[in-house]
């Protein structure tokens, strides 16, 4: 018998504009310049490709037509059983001094202050048929194994099990169904301002973690 062919890995990777104390969301920046980035700086492991980078609205409800075709975009062309498709999820946490990634994210709509197009939803499930706002969705991928891997590389990260209330929880709870409806994975990983970790680190950050994550399909 011939050996068995390793699983090819497509990692998507989607960030957020702008929103209500943040002018300017790192992960914008991130997202928009990762393709080239990792091109020139030859970065990707074999077997790997970074597949769509879309940058989303800061908004929950009103964002989810947007969400969706995204996250169907993934589904769509040619994928076999030796194809893992990851979406990874980056927003920014301006009150953070490293990097965190988030184990999970839970059934629940309270936004501090209103998304960009002016929803405010307060103490509602997010998905209403998956029961009351207590319930809880947990990443597939293996974030202790990441944790070690970008530890190692030096960076300084942590593990999180509170993603927040406001968009980037809302936009994670409905990934993480849509993935284990799809047999996807997805992760959601908060960045710090540029002001606290520069972009030229954020990014060689961000290369790493695609790294790491595709380490452990």
């Amino acid at each position: 018998m011939g050996t068995e062919q390793p699983k090819s890995v497509t990692i998507n990777v989607t960030g957020f504009k702008k929103f209500q104390g943040v002018a300017e969301n790192p992960t914008e920046t991130i997202v928009n310049n990762l393709t080239s980035f990792v091109q020139r700086k030859g970065l990707l492991p074999a077997g790997v490709t970074l597949g769509s980078c879309t940058v989303l609205e800061t908004a929950g409800d009103g964002a989810l037509p947007v969400l969706y075709k995204v996250l169907e975009s993934g589904t769509s062309g040619i994928h076999t059983k030796k194809e893992h498709i990851v979406w990874l999820h980056l927003g920014v946490d301006g009150g953070a001094e490293k990097f965190a990634l988030e184990r999970q994210a839970v059934n629940e709509a309270t936004f501090f202050c209103p998304d960009e197009l002016g929803w405010q939803p307060m103490r509602q499930p997010i998905v209403a048929e998956d029961g009351g706002t207590s319930r809880k969705r947990e990443t597939t991928c293996s974030i202790e194994v990441i944790l070690k891997f970008l530890k190692d590389k030096g960076y300084d990260v942590r593990i999180s099990n509170d993603a927040g209330l406001f968009v980037c929880n809302y936009v994670y709870y409905h990934s993480l169904r849509f993935a284990e409806q799809k047999g996807h994975k997805s992760l959601f990983v908060h960045v710090p301002l540029f002001s606290v970790i520069n972009e030229e680190t954020q990014m060689q950050f961000v290369a790493s973690l695609l790294e790491a994550i595709a380490s452990t399909c």
